[in-house]
């Protein structure tokens, strides 16, 4: 891996965790407002113990994607993480929510597709 990509790596993960882990904690605590606080997630439709579970799941991936080893565990958490911020969006543009609550969730997709994209070969699974 070349130095360029190992910074970019490093920068879109660390970002990444930051992200997540900022979220998943406002989740478990179960944060009224801002960004996936209890107004949102009672705007969009859901029930207010999704954020218990999301939040967890969050901190979770971020613990397997920082950790070494485990190829599988990490391309199991980059999967959560895609699915849960591609829903996100989905689920604003559905309620019809403009760019400001999109913005979150799009640079968390796009940090997790990046940090996945740019993952130094010891963090992917081995080809067969």
């Amino acid at each position: 891996m070349d130095k360029r990509n190992k910074i970019i790596y490093w920068i879109a993960t660390l970002w990444l965790a930051l992200g997540m882990t900022a979220t998943g904690t406002g989740q478990v605590i179960k944060m009224k407002s801002g960004n996936g606080g209890e107004e949102m997630i009672a705007h969009l439709g859901y029930p207010v113990y999704l954020l218990t579970i999301l939040g967890i799941w969050k901190i979770l991936g971020v613990i397997a994607v920082l950790i070494p080893k485990f190829p599988l565990v990490k391309e199991w958490a980059y999967a959560g993480f895609f699915f849960a911020m591609s829903g996100a969006i989905l689920s604003h543009l559905f309620s019809g929510d403009g760019f400001k609550e999109l913005f979150g969730s799009s640079l968390l997709l796009v940090l997790t597709v990046a940090s996945w994209y740019y993952r130094p070969a010891d963090r992917r699974i081995p080809l067969l």
